[in-house]
């Protein structure tokens, strides 16, 4: 158990910013889901247009340090390279 203030302090700031970084993982993710499903119905401008707005969520982890920015931008090549792929 933490025994000094400054401990106690950042116990009670690594439990907000752990929700915070959580919510933005998550709402990221969802929207990779949603370009992954586009692209499972076959649809190439319904897919892009779901990665087109899925690049500045993903971006925006990378500014806030949820993510890392080589991973993300992994990520979204192999997206768009499915998405270019589509015919």
């Amino acid at each position: 158990m933490a025994n000094t203030p400054q401990a106690r302090k950042r116990i009670r700031r690594n439990t907000r910013r752990q929700a915070i970084n959580k919510s933005r993982v998550s709402r990221i993710r969802t929207f990779v889901k949603g370009v992954e499903a586009a692209l499972a119905t076959g649809k190439k401008d319904e897919a892009a247009a779901a990665l087109q707005a899925a690049q500045p969520e993903m971006m925006r982890g990378v500014t806030k340090g949820v993510l890392h920015k080589n991973t993300v931008a992994r990520t979204i090549s192999r997206l768009s390279k499915r998405v270019k792929a589509l015919a």
